[in-house]
């Protein structure tokens, strides 16, 4: 038997008025349909519908985990400092770690992921080639002190993740499993009924040179996407991309200095001398954790990508206003030409074409005209500095680049001996020799997946579920207190959970609008309406959440056309 529950005992307390601290329409939604509370910023409860859910987002990554052989365990969330500071992230991971200490002085942190304590766990039990490889997860919360917590589930300090590691002798046995997983996470997707797109992604503070996000598509994503119909995409942090230019000039120009009172923009140089951004060049100031400065051009209508910029220049900082004053150089007016001595000048690829540059003239109130690389300055190095953004070319196949926003939701990672070589985590191979383990890592934001199927399954009236992820399948809608619409209610409620559908009636003492609205509110997938006209007719009404059609069901075949319909659709998202 299926579950079966009252609205008139479910702690479900939905809110009428829309809350003021809710951006997006998940979190919106989320609070009104009585499936979160706040405690904290960025920190939430989750009440039985919405716990209802997120059990069910859980129990379809788990049937896809144990599919591919991974294993679940479970970790502490809270960890000791000394696995941080052997990784070498207890001082660089930055104020989003936690830190506490025990009464006895001794530091921990709140877990954010758990790459050194599952590293730690495995270097302890697995010395040999021949019990590899391995692949371990956990669903457990998390909790990361994000300076700005905002759009509810979607940038939470505190949330719900699961979290896969796997150990590998070599490189080709960890290539198999992260394809794996990487199927699996699809799947995963294709079951919670999200358009996604797998993109090409920056590993950021977890590390690895390889990583895929699973983006789902949504207007109120923090993610800016590109993609191009070869089928590549890539999140703009890490996108490379084919910047078209058209230069300026082909030939070589004399130098020209021009007094620039009051210009501090590239916007500003454009407009004084009637000239597009296209054609200029800006100067960005970095860096690098040694303290030489690094000059970064690139073309004027373009914006720095500080990932790539890191890319290309590791650990470089971009100033701050204390850094100019130090070095002495122009917050408005940079340019490589005769830069600071020892300045290493790096420049956007794009701009390798480009025979003559408008740039700063490193002089407060002077820009330069016709300043020629090779001539006038020299480029240390080239590299690909900006961010990619629709209309650049495909570096796969050079077709133009559509844009999308997206949610990430996922992630798959190639962390290589990043961990296990700064932990010592080692295994003697066939040749009785010891080697680092080759690691992967691989997380799904259960809470983030939650709003994610919200922000692509909603209405003005509120959610639309689909059946996989829904709190549950049917909901019972007596609209009389007549004994006999009652009675009919409550049979069917019974029937249908005896025949295994999911269910709730709604047996509050409410008006028949109050009813409709929070059915439609919630989110049930499907109501079956009981009214005292139907009744005498010897019908009943159902209304499919999703669609908004309505049928005219006799009564003898209620149960039965429900419970078909919803098989039916729980094999769309079945394993």
């Amino acid at each position: 038997m299926a579950v079966a529950l009252r609205m008139s005992t479910l702690y479900a307390p939905t809110l009428r008025e829309v809350p003021v601290e809710a951006e997006l329409a998940s979190h919106r939604l989320l609070l009104r349909a009585g499936m979160i509370r706040k405690a904290a910023s960025g920190i939430y409860s989750f009440l039985p519908l919405g716990w209802r859910s997120i059990a069910k987002i859980e129990d379809i990554v788990r049937q896809e985990m144990d599919a591919i052989g991974s294993q679940e365990l479970l970790l502490p969330v809270v960890q000791p400092a000394e696995l941080w500071i052997e990784s070498g992230r207890w001082t660089v991971y930055g104020p989003e770690l936690a830190r506490l200490k025990d009464r006895h002085g001794r530091d921990f942190c709140l877990g954010p992921t758990h790459e050194e304590i599952i590293t730690a766990l495995v270097r302890n039990e697995i010395r040999s080639y021949r019990d590899l490889p391995v692949s371990l997860y956990q669903i457990n919360v998390k909790f990361r002190d994000e300076v700005r917590p905002r759009f509810g589930l979607l940038r939470g300090r505190e949330f719900i993740m699961k979290d896969a590691y796997s150990f590998h002798a070599d490189q080709q046995s960890l290539q198999e499993h992260y394809d794996a997983q990487a199927r699996a996470y699809g799947r995963i997707c294709e079951r919670l009924d999200l358009v996604y797109r797998p993109v090409v992604a920056d590993s950021g503070q977890i590390g690895g040179s390889v990583t895929t996000e699973f983006m789902a598509l949504a207007d109120a994503g923090e993610a800016d996407l590109v993609y191009c119909e070869c089928g590549w995409a890539a999140n703009v942090e890490a996108a490379s991309a084919v910047v078209s230019r058209d230069p300026r000039s082909t030939s070589p120009v004399e130098i020209s200095r021009h007094a620039t009172p009051g210009i501090k923009t590239i916007a500003e140089l454009a407009s004084a001398f009637g000239i597009p951004e296209h054609d200029t060049v800006k100067t960005m100031a970095g860096k690098t954790p040694e303290g030489r400065l690094v000059y970064l051009c690139v073309p004027g209508d373009r914006e720095l990508n500080p990932v790539k910029a890191n890319t290309a220049v590791p650990g470089i900082e971009l100033l701050d206003d204390d850094d100019f004053d130090r070095f002495r150089i122009p917050k408005g007016s940079l340019g490589p030409v005769n830069p600071p001595e020892g300045t290493m000048v790096v420049a956007d690829t794009s701009l390798r074409d480009e025979v003559s540059w408008a740039v700063g003239a490193n002089e407060d109130g002077f820009h330069l005209f016709g300043a020629m690389p090779g001539r006038d300055f020299t480029v240390d190095l080239w590299a690909d500095l900006v961010v990619a953004r629709p209309g650049d070319g495909c570096p796969i196949c050079g077709q133009t680049l559509s844009g999308a926003r997206g949610i990430e939701v996922s992630q798959v990672f190639q962390l290589g001996t990043k961990y296990s070589e700064a932990m010592g985590a080692r295994f003697t191979d066939e040749n009785g020799e010891e080697r680092p383990f080759v690691m992967g890592c691989y997380g799904v934001g259960i809470s983030r997946s939650l709003a994610a199927v919200i922000e692509q399954h909603c209405d003005e009236s509120g959610i639309i579920w689909p059946i996989s992820v829904a709190p549950l399948e049917v909901a019972i809608l007596p609209l009389s207190d007549d004994d006999e619409v009652i009675a009919l209610a409550e049979g069917i409620w019974k029937d249908l959970a005896a025949a295994g559908v999911e269910v709730v009636i709604d047996d509050r003492d409410e008006r028949a609008g109050v009813k409709f609205a929070d059915a439609d509110l919630i989110g049930w997938p499907y109501q079956l309406i009981v009214g005292k006209r139907g009744v005498a007719d010897g019908v009943v009404e159902l209304k499919d959440r999703a669609t908004g059609n309505r049928l005219t069901v006799s009564i003898p075949d209620a149960v039965e056309h429900m419970t078909e319909l919803v098989i039916s659709e729980r094999a769309r998202f079945a394993h």
